[in-house]
């Protein structure tokens, strides 16, 4: 269950959205600020409601993928194809890749949205789309590279670039986060981890409860359920996104990591006990689920840092979309575990070998737009 790579170590001075706007990518934002965004009371959709699109980002490069970018691109292409199945795609593309994305994509419904960008994480880069009453707006919680790991000046603007291309107000905010750091039931409950929030490379002097009242006002969040993650091993430092997913108020799936030689055997046996004790924000205890982490993988894309985990997957309309290793008795574990928790889904799994080798899965790569 590695994750993430340490990749691109020097970070860039001036801040994302000042060099995007240098370079003259974006015009200046009406919402930035405390507008009246800001003054109201917003909700996070679960992400199994429904969907009026994915947003993707093909940015894979040869920095981070090394011999592997052109699988890498294939995959991102494998997964906006497969998800345009069930609902359509927007992709932000340099413009430079232009016609190599178009060559993979294909006549797939996916919508291509030339824009210079870093990476391909749009989990963590763009914003958290929310909802009050007829309006939709998304927050912008200012992407830094994940605590300064990362080069990160274009990305930091992917929050702003796509919720002016989705044509809705932008929250801003203080409060530092990535997509990946928080998984919602849609009622008000969160999972998150410590160690990627509550890191003071990210939110110094933020106590949790300063944290739990900013995303109540952000996110319309009662109750959230902490998980102690870990810190400094991979670039996320410990997201929700591969140890805990909602599948629908009140019951969570969570990963197991069996290999005894892993950091993260121990940490997935203690969120397992954190979750199981849990309540949620109406008082119910939730109900776990757990997926085993596959034993291997295919030897071609076996690194230190391939991220070898089911709990990666994305909801879409109609369908889950989710890996398989080569592990077959896992991959058909996982497989059936899914379509039981998810039975009017098709469950869809897919390939993603090169995304894995570079530390993520498919909900790495995916940010849904509420309907």
């Amino acid at each position: 269950m590695q994750r993430r790579r340490f990749v691109q170590t020097g970070i860039t001075v001036v801040s994302g959205l000042i060099m995007a706007n240098q370079q003259g990518i974006l015009p200046r934002s009406p919402f930035g600020g405390s507008g009246s965004a800001a003054e109201s009371t917003w909700r996070m959709p679960e992400e199994g409601e429904p969907h009026r699109r994915t947003w993707m980002a093909f940015g894979a490069t040869a920095e981070n993928y090394d011999d592997v970018l052109p699988e890498a691109r294939r995959n991102l292409a494998t997964i906006a194809r497969t998800i345009a199945a069930f609902e359509p795609v927007s992709m932000l593309v340099r413009p430079a890749e232009l016609t190599i994305a178009r060559e993979l994509i294909g006549d797939a419904n996916v919508e291509l949205v030339p824009a210079e960008i870093d990476d391909l994480w749009m989990r963590d880069t763009g914003p958290v789309f929310v909802s009050d009453g007829g309006r939709r707006a998304g927050v912008d919680f200012n992407f830094n590279g994940w605590g300064g790991k990362q080069e990160h000046g274009f990305d930091a603007a992917v929050a702003e670039i796509v919720t002016r291309a989705a044509g809705v107000e932008r929250v801003r905010t203080d409060l530092v986060l990535e997509g990946g750091g928080i998984e919602v039931d849609g009622e008000g409950t969160a999972v998150i981890t410590e160690s990627c929030v509550l890191n003071a490379n990210r939110n110094p002097g933020w106590s949790k409860s300063d944290v739990e009242a900013e995303l109540d006002r952000l996110l319309g969040l009662r109750k959230i359920i902490w998980l102690p993650g870990i810190a400094g091993r991979d670039i996320t430092d410990g997201h929700t996104d591969f140890y805990a997913r909602f599948v629908r108020p009140g019951v969570v799936v969570a990963a197991l990591d069996t290999n005894p030689e892993s950091y993260d055997h121990e940490v997935t046996k203690r969120h397992l006990e954190i979750l199981k004790t849990a309540t949620d924000a109406h008082g119910r205890t939730v109900q776990v689920e757990v997926i085993k982490a596959p034993t291997r993988v295919r030897p071609e894309y076996k690194s230190a840092d391939f991220a070898a985990g089911y709990i990666n997957f994305y909801v879409c309309n109609g369908a889950v979309i989710a890996p398989e290793f080569g592990d077959a008795e896992a991959d058909s574990a996982a497989f059936a575990i899914l379509a039981r928790l998810f039975p009017n889904r098709r469950i869809v799994q897919i390939d993603i070998d090169a995304i894995a080798w570079g530390g993520g899965g498919i909900h790495c790569t995916t940010q849904q737009e509420p309907a």
